[in-house]
């Protein structure tokens, strides 16, 4: 059974049904509970479905206005009338794209059905009833809690991850050290699949901002976590330790002790190159065991450096007392 809790949505919800229905009440409004109705259609989990949610229900409360008014006077207030507006309906809002609309547009068909009668004060008193209900629901939907502090706890977890994956492949590069279970593999997994939802989630709730750099972080790091996944077996598959073993485990200790959100991927960019240029220096294998681990190794450094030339890509993360500010 899950714990009882009231979170920031369900609590918007209730301040906004409220507010809705006391406005339409004051106003002396018929049907008045029903922008309490309209407001909980409104309320999203990001600004943007909200926006869209009021648009669609919008649309499809004045095609209902529209369609009651031309049914009703032509055919009269009869049940199989209701029926036949229904089937009419739902058709027309599949065209129009905003079938989301439905449920919100039924609630002001039944009131006109039950009226028996079209007026302009009904007309009036539908209109403000949609104006309190989606308008409510659109202010208190504006109002989301800040989850950059969430973010950050995801962003900590997936860097200290990756820095004892980096370690871990060190140490076997150096002695062949196997005792790693491989946990923060999937640890990091995890952390990146929950970052980049919930950084979605924050994409969604900035109207007009272009760009999340929190998005694209846990976007550069799903790529790197990829280039992980692929480079482990070529590590674990290594049929003896060469000399070149050491010094790409040296260099991999550097790193891991240098993963941050900021990008000093060109700084590790070239002491790679420089690794690499250092191997053509050496000695060629003098058995198939050292050419075979030779092959992994210069495929292991092809992969590492893809993975910094991805993180190149990204201007980074600046961290300021704790709390990541963007550059």
């Amino acid at each position: 059974m899950k714990p009882f809790r009231i979170g920031f949505r369900t609590v918007k919800t209730a301040v906004g049904v409220g507010l809705a229905i006391w406005f339409a009440h004051l106003m002396k409004l018929d049907y008045y509970t029903s922008a309490g109705i309209l407001t909980i259609l409104s309320i999203q989990t990001t600004k943007r479905k909200s926006i869209h949610a009021i648009y669609t229900r919008i649309i499809a409360s004045f095609v209902v206005l529209i369609l009651s008014f031309i049914f009703f006077n032509a055919l009269g207030y009869y049940a199989s009338v209701l029926g036949l507006l229904v089937l009419i309906l739902l058709p027309i809002l599949v065209m129009l794209k905003v079938t989301p609309g439905f449920v919100s547009s039924s609630v002001i068909l039944l009131h006109i059905f039950n009226e028996q009668h079209f007026t302009w004060s009904l007309l009036g008193n539908e209109f403000l009833i949609m104006l309190i209900g989606f308008g409510v629901g659109f202010l208190v939907n504006m109002q989301m809690p800040d989850i950059e502090p969430e973010l950050n706890v995801y962003r900590i977890e997936i860097e200290k991850n990756y820095s004892i994956i980096f370690t871990e492949i060190a140490k076997y590069l150096r002695d062949g050290d196997t005792t790693w279970d491989g946990k923060e593999l999937l640890q990091a997994t995890e952390a990146v699949n929950k970052g980049k939802s919930l950084a979605y989630q924050d994409v969604e709730n900035h109207i007009t901002r272009k760009e999340n750099l929190f998005y694209r972080y846990f976007d550069v790091r799903e790529q790197q976590l990829e280039i992980i996944e692929r480079i482990l077996p070529k590590i674990t598959n290594l049929p003896t330790i060469v000399t070149q073993s050491h010094m790409i485990a040296d260099f991999m200790d550097e790193l891991a002790s240098n993963v941050h959100s900021g990008n000093t991927a060109l700084k590790y960019r070239r002491k790679l190159a420089s690794v690499k240029e250092t191997f053509q220096t050496m000695p060629l294998p003098r058995s198939h065991e050292e050419f075979v681990a030779m092959g992994s190794l210069y495929q292991f450094i092809e992969e590492m450096d893809h993975y910094l030339a991805i993180k190149q890509n990204f201007k980074g993360l600046a961290i300021e007392e704790g709390k990541p500010v963007f550059d």
